[in-house]
């Protein structure tokens, strides 16, 4: 998925733009924008793609993204009643470098790799953040910023394993989200090294060392990642076999899906099925947290 650059309209009376979104679909391509943005999904369940992180999200979901992170929710097409979130974009520096406001700006600075609030910690601060659009003027502006500070005392995690600050060389974006599309595109079926180093104009060896330098992981690894992410979904959406699901995804051998999925997931594909059909199920604590596609720190 190549990125889009998305224009906001914020006109010269405005620095910060909140509204609530309601459709069958989120239908936004994967994109980015020169403004920060705090989504909050109401309703609907599906794939969220950031930066470099591809995982499920599910309604109740937090999510703070710095100035030009690529991302965009891909809802599930099977599900029931509408895609609704609240989202609130706004331009970089409105707010005073100060002291007392540090906490905040390290936050949005991790927020270059996008990052995800733990339900519980900003349980307090949700219908806040909902009654957000309701706001104009000064008071949005005092409401977001009291909103901020408080999020940047609760507990967070990063989602993708690359922070995609503004400096990022337009060229090593491109590629990037050229790689990103012919994964979407390809994932289903085997994927040789040699097709992504002829995608981008380079040897299988430089790529391989700017993919792990861009990405923070082997190119492989972040295919099983992605794959493993799919077919999470699958499996909560459909009722196809776990063999299915499994060769669908691009998984040649039945065995090496169920270790690339345990080793992501932390449970196994039947038991991951399981779980989300029943409320109640034990989770263990790596499947808990294994939305986090990565080993990225928890940060209160």
């Amino acid at each position: 998925m190549k990125p889009i650059l998305e224009q906001i309209d914020l006109r010269d009376s405005k620095s910060i733009l909140a509204f609530h979104y309601a459709n069958k679909d989120f239908d936004a391509p994967w994109h980015f924008h020169p403004q920060h943005e705090l989504t909050y999904i109401d309703e609907s369940s599906g794939t969220k793609f950031i930066g470099d992180f591809v995982g499920p999200y599910e309604a109740g979901e937090l999510v703070l993204l710095r100035s030009n992170l690529p991302h965009c929710w891909k809802n599930n097409t099977l599900q029931n009643g509408q895609a609704k979130s609240i989202v609130v974009q706004w331009n970089k520096g409105v707010f005073a470098k100060v002291p007392e406001l540090e906490p905040m700006f390290e936050m949005l600075k991790i927020a270059s790799r996008g990052i995800l609030f733990s339900s519980e910690s900003v349980s307090a601060l949700v219908p806040k953040v909902k009654r957000l659009p309701s706001y104009d003027g000064p008071v949005l502006y005092v409401e977001l910023l009291t909103i901020l500070t408080q999020l940047s005392t609760c507990t967070y995690h990063p989602l993708s394993e690359n922070n995609f600050m503004d400096d990022l060389p337009s060229e090593y974006s491109s590629r990037i989200a050229r790689i990103h599309d012919f994964v979407e595109a390809h994932f289903q079926r085997k994927i040789y090294l040699k097709e992504l180093a002829d995608l981008i104009n380079m040897s299988e060896q430089s790529f391989s060392r700017f993919f792990s330098k861009m990405m923070g992981r082997p190119f492989f690894t972040f295919l099983n990642e992605y794959r493993v992410n799919m077919a999470s979904r699958m499996l909560v959406d459909t009722d196809w076999s776990v063999s299915r699901i499994g060769f669908s995804c691009g998984y040649e051998s039945l065995t090496f899906f169920h270790k690339q999925f345990n080793k992501f997931k932390g449970i196994s594909p039947s038991k991951y099925r399981k779980a989300y059909a029943s409320p109640n199920a034990y989770f263990p604590p790596s499947f808990q947290n294994s939305d986090k596609g990565s080993k990225n720190p928890i940060i209160k």
